[in-house]
């Protein structure tokens, strides 16, 4: 199926708008770039990042007339009108096949692989996961998650108590299992983490609990894994504190280098210490022990 795609230019404020009225035009699909070179490390919860001046795409099937759609845009929003809008027609081609050669087996430490379905193990006596990206965030891409995922190949768990406290796809859940761990449990706040999270574990045979954290309880347990960004997890640390066992393991990630040593000191009240730092590219993790 051919498609073309609608594109333009606007301030902060039109983003949403102009996205509704694109929808409203029956696209396909709209979505959201940076059109100069404004990061946004830390959205808030719930919240779409839009920047000052962000580019908008609609994709529309190749038989719409495109100036058209531009048109009717423009009367649904006067505020556009000014703005250039351009029509770009997309190549026809198999965008599944495409989509799905952007993912290859992933080696996180010396034995650990993450390994889309549609690909054949590098090497079948190591530990691998077979993952595809889907709902949820967390399938190694990331440097957050590929800091924590070579933590746990460097650190075993074996025969220990695991919690992943955020844990998007269950990747983290995942390969705490598969490296040994003797329970894992895993929770988010979202019911598409949780709903992913399970179909992983059931695509991979193996038997995690996940629960959305307002049903979340737990003993304490050996080790911690949370992935998530450093406000709520500077938020969680009284929580933290209480599902540690004295002496168990901590590891933290989800934040900036710069707000590594704020997070450290903070948890130093709550009695870790938080004294192992690895980064990559911007980011930091963060792991220790809970003192006892």
């Amino acid at each position: 199926m051919a498609w073309i795609q609608i594109n333009v230019t606007v301030e902060e404020a039109l983003a949403e708008p102009l996205s509704d009225a694109f929808m409203e035009c029956e696209s396909a699909s709209v979505t959201f770039e940076d059109a100069e070179d404004q990061p946004i490390f830390e959205p808030e919860i719930g919240t779409t990042p839009i920047w000052q001046n962000t580019k908008v795409t609609a994709l529309f099937d190749a038989e719409v007339n495109g100036k058209a759609i531009i048109e009717q845009v423009k009367s649904m929003l006067p505020a556009v009108a000014e703005h250039h809008f351009r029509i770009e027609a997309l190549e026809d081609k198999d965008w599944i096949r495409e989509w799905m050669d952007q993912f290859k087996p992933m080696l996180f430490g010396e034995r650990l692989w993450i390994v889309p379905s549609w690909s054949e193990k590098p090497d079948p006596t190591a530990v691998n996961l077979m993952l595809d990206p889907g709902l949820a965030f967390g399938t190694g891409t990331h440097p957050t998650t590929a800091m924590c995922l070579t933590w746990l190949d460097q650190n075993p768990p074996q025969g220990k108590t695991v919690i992943d406290y955020g844990c998007g796809s269950g990747v983290l859940a995942l390969a705490a299992q598969k490296l040994g761990a003797a329970a894992v449990k895993g929770t988010d706040i979202d019911p598409q983490a949780i709903q992913a999270s399970e179909q992983n574990a059931q695509r991979n045979d193996e038997q995690i609990h996940f629960a959305l954290v307002k049903d979340f309880d737990s003993e304490p347990v050996d080790l911690l894994v949370a992935n998530i960004l450093s406000g709520p997890l500077k938020e969680l640390a009284e929580e933290f504190q209480r599902l540690v066992k004295n002496g168990g393991q901590l590891v933290l990630s989800g934040l900036l280098q710069t707000q590594a040593q704020e997070l450290q000191e903070h948890y130093k009240t709550f009695g870790f210490d938080l004294d192992q730092l690895e980064t990559l590219d911007e980011w930091a993790c963060l792991s220790g022990r809970k003192n006892g």
